[in-house]
């Protein structure tokens, strides 16, 4: 998650929202991505960090089997970035931050059309969130992507009470 931490942040610094992604496969990171084109003149939807690092694999190995693929991202997968990672036949997924907006790790596959319905999904939230957190914290006070939205307004709530406990304890503060 360090890795994806630190695409995040160089997403960040370019301006981009803080999402970053590494694909990881026997201990080895085998492809990296991180948000692109949030704003500016080719805005789109379609660049997130775990299509990013997902097309920059396929595009170094055609033929690879994702099957045995851990992704590791600093936010929930989307719904749009999760169906497709399943249907490239990734099924481990490690995030720090929840998506409180959109993200799809909640669909219930058993509820779905046979293509997803039998599939074994490992799911694992909460990897390295303060340090997530913080990134998505510094972004809303920056820029206006998404400034206005349920995923801004509850950073901003979980930055606030973040550091109120803080306050009431010896942690280290890292935001």
């Amino acid at each position: 998650m360090q890795q994806a931490l630190i695409e995040a942040r160089q997403a960040l610094d370019a301006g981009e929202f803080p999402v970053g992604c590494v694909l990881v496969q026997e201990n080895e990171i085998i492809g990296r991505g991180r948000r692109q084109n949030s704003e500016g003149a080719c805005t789109n939807e379609i660049d997130h960090a775990e299509l990013v690092a997902l097309r920059s694999l396929l595009a170094k190995h055609p033929a690879i089997d994702c099957r045995e693929i851990t992704v590791y991202s600093t936010m929930e997968p989307c719904l749009m970035c999760y169906s497709t990672l399943l249907l490239s036949g990734i099924r481990r997924f490690v995030w720090a931050y929840e998506d409180v907006m959109g993200g799809g790790t909640s669909l219930p596959l058993q509820q779905l059309a046979p293509l997803y319905r039998d599939m074994q999904v490992g799911l694992v939230p909460d990897v390295l969130r303060k340090e997530s957190l913080s990134l998505f914290a510094r972004f809303f006070e920056r820029y206006s992507y998404h400034q206005d939205s349920l995923l801004a307004e509850y950073t901003l709530v979980q930055i606030q009470e973040y550091r109120s406990r803080l306050n009431d304890s010896t942690e280290y503060n890292i935001l």
